[in-house]
């Protein structure tokens, strides 16, 4: 029998790679046979490069800009001719201090940067994941490391961060890459808010990211600005143009990007849909499953692509909170909790490998039952 795994990361306990090593040792303690098909998958937002890495790619460093425009080296993966890019590897709120954030003060041109390398190094598809940023400039400063440049009333460059979106009058684009012509860019997106307004990047990301409400009122302002100055209002208002601090909205505006649902790039990238035409079962799971896993998470999307095969699903979760019940419509056929005790969260996290593999030899004993 075969069963193709799929489980993203418990977040802060177990990545993807060892939560399905876990569970494929439960299933060999109840029946050693078992062939296991392991995918690592995660969203499509943090951790999307270890996610496709394969022993194949190759993993580039680049010196590039941090979010504090400070220099750091970032690093992207490179398989032929796609790249594949976290902008949270240069322009992530984890390489900022907590006493330093500001999206006033931050950019995305790191980002901007790592696209540009792997243009120039021949990539022509550029898979990249834009979630955990520190930023909330509109795109800016990526657009300016592939060489726009957003000149104010005199003519003259700004510096690409939050604060200056309201002093933009017009954008030069002759200096832009014309490698960009050539280029498939898919950003991978999960999140529907808009550029700006109520919903919009700044009031709704802003205050995770440092600001206070002066700052929200002067970053939305900045981005109506942005929108207004590069023609493209009615991107703004597309789904997802919000997403990474407007950085969604400046792929699409100065990239021709297209967004697309994270897991469903992850799970046409690993190639586990080939996997799925000769299992028998799917296991998913993620730390924890509630109401909110419908939305773009990586169990949805795993049972969702499972259904097209009539596969029956299995998720095995951290916890268990309300609103399961609908998932059930999504494809999960059972949720399995691994805490086979009462305890402290903090052990839970501690004990996941142990947890996740008993969780797993108890699910398969009761399939056992039935099988």
């Amino acid at each position: 029998m075969k069963v193709t795994l799929a489980i993203d990361s418990f977040k802060g306990s177990i990545s993807s790679v060892d939560a399905e090593k876990a569970v494929e040792r439960g299933i060999h303690r109840a029946d050693p046979l078992v062939v296991c098909d392991k995918f690592a998958v995660s969203d499509g937002g943090e951790g999307l490069v270890e996610t496709l890495h394969t022993g194949r790619d190759e993993l580039v460093s680049v010196s590039v800009h941090g979010p504090l425009f400070e220099m750091r080296t970032a690093r992207y993966l490179r398989r032929g001719s796609t790249a594949v890019i976290e902008m949270a590897a240069a322009s992530g709120l984890t390489l900022v201090p907590e006493e330093k954030r500001n999206p006033m003060e931050t950019t995305t041109l790191g980002t901007g940067e790592l696209i540009m390398h792997a243009l120039a190094s021949g990539c022509t598809r550029l898979l990249i994941g834009i979630g955990g940023s520190a930023t909330n400039d509109g795109g800016i400063g990526m657009a300016s490391g592939l060489g726009y440049r957003f000149l104010d009333k005199e003519g003259k460059s700004v510096k690409p961060c939050g604060k200056n979106l309201q002093t933009i009058r017009s954008i030069d684009m002759s200096q832009v890459t014309p490698l960009l012509q050539h280029a498939v860019i898919i950003a991978a997106c999960d999140i529907e808010n808009p550029l700006y307004g109520k919903n919009g990047a700044a009031a709704v990301y802003g205050p995770q990211k440092g600001a206070v409400p002066e700052m929200v009122a002067e970053l939305d302002a900045g981005l109506v600005n942005l929108a207004a100055c590069s023609g493209k209002e009615s991107t703004a208002s597309a789904k997802g143009s919000g997403a990474a601090g407007g950085l969604g909205f400046g792929l699409r505006a100065f990239c021709n990007a297209e967004l697309c649902s994270g897991i469903e790039l992850v799970l046409h990238e690993t190639g586990i849909e080939e996997s799925m035409r000769s299992s028998q079962l799917v296991i998913t799971g993620e730390g924890r499953i509630d109401s909110q896993t419908g939305y773009g998470k990586v169990p949805a999307g795993v049972a969702g692509l499972a259904k097209k095969y009539g596969l029956p699903v299995v998720a095995i979760a951290g916890s268990i909170g309300e609103g399961t019940e609908d998932l059930y419509k999504l494809g999960i056929d059972a949720v399995v909790c691994t805490t086979n005790a009462p305890m402290e969260l903090s052990e839970a996290m501690m004990r996941a490998p142990e947890l996740i593999e008993d969780a797993a030899f108890r699910t398969w004993k009761l399939l056992q039952v039935r099988l």
